[in-house]
């Protein structure tokens, strides 16, 4: 049976993945970095639901241990843990960027490093990123996790390089807008900032009061889930997946348009 470690599972689509995945007959291993999302977990029939906090690297490598005890292989690794810090560039300050890439950044590094040295000595393996359509295009008031998004994908690219010669599979999920709580836990993100001195305060008090544009082209957490099978199911994996029609409709702009012209459609997304 293949084997999973899922990251960030409290909610969303960690969750869901990881309960899409245990009933088509794959080994779940699900992590939280809070004590009492783990115990959740287990509540959900996780029996193998573990801590792990991506910016704390003994974390990952209990994760690693643990798990190499019980089944002797890590078939695939799902860096999916990660937030969205909202505002824009000149409204957040540098300590909040630095804690963005912390998680969504280093975080995804550290366990991709570790995960990498596991998987060269079993001589295969599958390496799930989550980035993002957002680590594709930019859009305005997410400057700060646009560009952790953009790292994943120069990462992942130059990991894909780096491995080609094993059988060792990175790849990039580049998912749009999906019904989980990040937007929710995004929108509370702007609470880090001093919204009554920021430049673009009416739009973050918007934001705040649900009066902010609507997402188009939304599907639920499953979406996610069945691609993330997909890759389990499939030997040689694709180095990249885009779901939601929005994720196909920029990712396509990005390839066809000038910069001014992308410019002048990301403005109305």
């Amino acid at each position: 049976m293949t084997n999973i470690v899922i990251t960030g599972c409290s909610t969303g689509i960690g969750l869901e993945s990881a309960l899409y995945l245990k009933d088509r007959m794959v080994k779940v291993f699900p992590t939280a970095r809070k004590a009492e999302d783990v115990e959740k977990l287990k509540e959900l029939g996780f029996k193998h639901a573990m801590l792990l906090d991506v910016t704390k690297p003994e974390t990952i490598s209990q994760v690693i241990d643990k798990v190499l005890e019980i089944d002797g292989k890590i078939d695939v690794w799902f860096n999916n843990a990660g937030y969205g810090q909202m505002g824009a560039v000149e409204d957040v300050p540098t300590k909040l960027v630095r804690e963005q890439f912390e998680t969504n950044v280093f975080g995804l590094h550290e366990a991709t490093r570790q995960i990498v040295k596991v998987m060269r000595k079993q001589g295969y393996g599958k390496i799930i990123q989550h980035s993002s359509v957002l680590g594709i295009v930019a859009l305005p008031m997410r400057g700060i996790y646009n560009a952790s998004k953009y790292a994943i994908e120069g990462l992942t690219d130059t990991l894909r390089l780096e491995l080609k010669d094993t059988s060792i599979y990175p790849v990039l999920l580049n998912t749009g807008p999906v019904e989980s709580h990040f937007r929710k836990n995004a929108i509370k993100t702007l609470d880090n900032l001093d919204i009554e001195n920021a430049t673009f305060k009416d739009k973050y008090i918007a934001s705040k009061e649900g009066r902010a544009k609507r997402v188009p082209f939304s599907l639920p957490a499953e979406s996610v889930a069945s691609v993330v099978h997909k890759i389990i199911l499939t030997p040689q994996p694709q180095p990249r997946y885009y779901i939601t029609k929005a994720t196909y409709i920029l990712g396509y702009a990005k390839r066809v348009l000038s910069t001014s012209w992308l410019d002048k459609l990301l403005l109305k997304v």
